[in-house]
């Protein structure tokens, strides 16, 4: 299916790294114009490069930084039929009664409300047809002990999600709940740099689902991706 995302505008935020510069990668494989955001300039520049994507700067947790990238997308592309909305941190482990109220407000601020104002800015570009996948993890559903703030950021983006499908279903617009087990990325630095990395899956793997789910013929929605390591729990 070459060039199959021919003429079709994607945006993935969180897009210089990881899980989303492999998602990039793959739409840009199938034809796709694509448009990277992230916080680190210098991050982003270099993803863009090789990508041969528009790289934009956009701190999601901040409204006038989110209006800002989005009215830029307005002006170059007009439209949207593809979001990705990846942008995620996990913050360092720490028990509740440890955790520090900054630390909670970044993570949820980064996880969900950057999940929400992105959406909302997207909304009015996003075509009929158009397809959002929202990276979310099997956080939003099996709890792990230390990572309170980011399983409730994750549970609050799984309510968000299923919420926004019923809302832009009549405007033919697909959403989709990404909810990956282990993915060998940078993130486990933040909470557990000894992580077993050769147990869990690559980023190209996670983009290669998401892709084929991009895909799936007019009128069929793949509405939630579960993705697992063999291996099982870590």
């Amino acid at each position: 299916m070459a060039e199959a995302l021919s003429e079709k505008v994607a945006l993935v935020t969180g897009g210089s790294r990881g899980i989303g510069v492999a998602i990039a990668k793959a739409l840009v494989g199938e034809g796709a114009k694509v448009i990277i955001t992230g916080r680190d300039q210098k991050m982003l520049n270099s993803a863009a490069e090789s990508l041969e994507a528009r790289g934009l700067a956009c701190d999601v947790r901040d409204e006038a930084s989110v209006s800002n990238a989005f009215a830029t997308v307005k002006e170059e592309f007009g439209k949207l039929d593809i979001l990705v909305n990846n942008a995620g941190i996990a913050g360092p482990a720490s028990k509740i009664e440890k955790l520090s109220y900054s630390d909670w407000r970044d993570i949820v601020d980064t996880n969900l409300t950057g999940l929400f104002l992105v959406t909302r800015a997207a909304l009015p570009l996003l075509v009929a047809g158009a397809t959002v996948v929202n990276n979310i993890s099997i956080a939003a559903r099996t709890a792990f002990p230390g990572m309170t703030a980011y399983n409730a950021s994750k549970s609050g983006a799984l309510g968000f999600t299923d919420s926004l499908r019923e809302e832009v279903r009549p405007r033919g617009i697909r959403v989709i709940s990404l909810m990956p087990g282990a993915v060998d990325t940078d993130i486990w630095q933040q909470f557990w740099p000894q992580a077993p990395r050769k147990k869990m899956m690559s980023a190209e793997s996670i983009a290669q689902a998401v892709l084929t789910a991009i895909l799936m013929p007019e009128g069929t929605a793949m509405q939630e991706i579960a993705i697992v390591p063999t291996a099982g729990k870590l």
